[in-house]
């Protein structure tokens, strides 16, 4: 890796979805300025297709345009087709059902295997109708919600997001109560949304109790969408294990993505970095320490620190992200089985991973299990170990078509 090297972001998956949920539930005219393009937004731009939503990207714009004037009009029962997207699928289900028709979600393999049964269920309590495969998709869901008191445990930031989104369409006031909430982060960025479009709500300081007054509605306009941190976290423990200075452009201090924290992990471990105008500055260490880390609220991230954690001088322990183990894959069983393979001192946790240090790495054979981030944090191992080979890399294309190019930038 070149030292002192810089790439552009692109666009957070995160922020991107949610401004186009916004936008074709707006029913009107927006603009959306660097979106990510990528499997993920794309499913959910195809979704919002299927229910009357015009949506156009514009290359040389770098911008995306959507009318939702004639949302969902004309529509009887839809069968919307998310892909991977478990971020479209959330936040849209409960949007789905202000629109009063039958609305069926299915996905592929990934998709269909993730729970979805307490979001179902408080659906239920809030006046839908909902159908679905046992705890898991297919699911259909037709409206309206009637508002009321809901209580959830959130396993997943994203029921609780997506029951904020769907309450400022209720015809009643909504009150959400969550005995659990993981990756909080996660929900101040739909908190984001949802001051940015004015919308009557109170939320407790630790997000587990919340109220929105129903009857409200978004506003069409332009919307930014700033660099993805997530996407950023691979190159920035890039420029720690290789001891490198990158700078990577296109992201926000002040965007409430959670996954900034993984730069005070990274911190931790003894990188320096530093924001600056146009994004971040991360310079790698001589030497790598260990510790101990909750990274409850970062689960995106267990992947791609359990690599950074390889070449630390003393033990890594990464615990109470349980969470991740329903995402793509289990992660914290993948990572195990994976890293193991090339020679790691990794031990499984119930919640997380245990990385003993001093371990001879070598080549072999590994399987990105058809999970971007498995299949990008392989990838940067790859740069540090020779002879590493990964079977199948398209699945990076959820959320990051350019990370190879970008990747090969550096290293030529």
């Amino acid at each position: 890796m070149r030292d002192n090297s810089c790439i552009t972001i692109p666009g957070s998956k995160s922020q991107s979805i949610r401004a186009l949920l916004v936008a074709s539930f707006a029913r009107g005219k927006s603009k959306i300025i660097n979106p990510l393009i990528s499997q993920d937004t794309i499913s959910t731009a195809n979704a919002l297709r299927k229910l009357n939503v015009k949506i156009d990207y514009v290359e040389k714009e770098n911008a995306i345009y959507v009318d939702s004037s004639r949302l969902a009009e004309g529509s009887e029962e839809i069968v919307l087709d998310m892909g991977n997207s478990g971020t479209g699928t959330y936040l849209l289900l409960g949007l789905a059902a202000s629109l009063g028709i039958e609305v069926k979600f299915i996905g592929d393999e990934s998709l269909m295997s993730r729970p979805i049964g307490p979001l179902a269920k408080a659906y239920r309590d809030l006046g839908a109708y909902v159908e679905d495969n046992e705890g898991y998709l297919p699911l259909t869901i037709k409206g309206p919600l009637e508002g009321g008191k809901v209580s959830i445990e959130c396993k997943s930031s994203q029921y609780l997001s997506s029951l904020l989104l769907a309450a400022v369409f209720s015809s009643g006031d909504t009150e959400i109560n969550c005995p659990l909430l993981y990756e909080k982060p996660y929900v101040s960025i739909t908190l984001s949304w949802l001051d940015s479009q004015n919308i009557d709500y109170t939320i407790s300081h630790d997000y587990l109790n919340s109220y929105v007054k129903g009857g409200q509605h978004f506003a069409a306009g332009t919307f930014h969408v700033s660099g993805d941190f997530s996407s950023a976290s691979f190159f920035f423990v890039l420029a720690l294990i290789h001891g490198k200075t990158l700078k990577l452009l296109g992201l926000d201090k002040n965007d409430p993505q959670g996954d900034k924290r993984v730069l005070d992990v990274l911190k931790e471990m003894g990188a320096e970095y530093a924001y600056t105008q146009d994004g971040v500055t991360i310079k790698g260490p001589e030497v790598i320490k260990g510790g101990s880390f909750d990274i409850n609220d970062i689960p995106d991230a267990l992947p791609i620190l359990a690599v950074a954690s390889l070449f630390a001088e003393s033990e890594v322990k990464l615990y109470n992200v349980a969470q991740a183990r329903i995402k793509e894959t289990d992660r914290i069983k993948a990572m195990r089985e994976e890293l193991e393979k090339v020679g790691a001192h990794i031990y499984e946790l119930d919640d997380g991973l245990i990385i003993k240090p001093k371990a001879k790495l070598h080549g072999a054979k590994v399987s990105g299990r058809k999970d971007h981030r498995i299949i990008m944090a392989l990838s940067i191992l790859a740069t540090k170990v020779d002879g590493i080979e990964i079977d199948d890399t398209k699945y990076a294309d959820v959320t990051f078509p350019n990370f190879f190019s970008l990747l090969g930038e550096l290293n030529d």
